[in-house]
């Protein structure tokens, strides 16, 4: 039997229905509050091979209204850039200490940023960082000595994006007390990195379908006829 709350979702949504990006927003600001600010969520289904290396999408976006949140930044690096990281906004930053830490299981952080000389002992904790797409990559930033930038471009909203073993993309885009339009504003600068992110080698429509859902809310299908920038 379906509680309350579910009941109300269910008069909300039209399950066939592929829903403009506003009318979908008002949807879930429509939505049974629940007791926290809500993380508004989208899931873009691709058309590439999953099963081919050269097809995977990886990549990252500065969304132009940020998360909402505080992004909490580990940067493994030694020296100078321990204090620069720092400096930038980390919230931690060395190399033994933390790295046994990290080995031991603690995964209290939303990004990893490392220096190019850390990655030979980075690359050791894969199992525990990969899992959790925490694990630095050069393609992303997150590999670099230039730790401030991306220390502040992450603390400013960045998101590093990549498609799961179904061609799935999935990640936050905000806040659900954020207004429609930073939301919008979010979602298309998501979209429009994602497209721009097509492999060559990918053949057919590459954007198939995108929902969207806020925690503990409706998923909604939605119309991606104007999305990109």
């Amino acid at each position: 039997m379906k509680s309350k709350r579910n009941r109300e979702i269910a008069k909300l949504v039209n399950k066939q229905k592929a829903y403009k990006l506003a009318e979908a927003i008002e949807i879930l600001k429509k939505a049974p509050a629940v007791k926290f600010d809500a993380s508004v969520e989208i899931a873009l289904k691709t058309g590439i091979n999953a099963q081919k290396s050269d097809q995977q999408v990886r990549g990252v976006v500065s969304l132009p209204n940020g998360l909402g949140k505080k992004q909490t930044v580990l940067v493994f690096a030694k020296g100078d850039k321990v204090k620069e990281a720092l400096d930038a906004g980390a919230d931690y930053a060395g190399h033994d200490d933390l790295f046994e830490k990290v080995k031991g299981g603690w995964t209290d952080f939303d990004a990893v940023v490392a220096t190019p000389d850390m990655m030979r002992e980075v690359g050791k904790l894969g199992k525990i960082l990969g899992p959790r797409s925490l694990m630095p990559s050069p393609k992303a930033g997150t590999v670099t000595s230039d730790v401030a930038t991306a220390v502040k471009e992450i603390k400013a909203g960045r998101v590093e994006f990549k498609t799961d073993k179904f061609g799935v993309i999935s990640g936050s885009v905000g806040k659900l007390s954020f207004s429609e339009e930073f939301l919008v504003q979010n979602i298309k600068a998501f979209v429009s990195a994602i497209a721009k992110a097509k492999p060559v080698t990918a053949k057919g429509v590459f954007l198939v379908s995108l929902a969207m859902s806020s925690t503990m809310g409706p998923g909604l299908k939605i119309d991606m006829s104007g999305l990109q920038e």
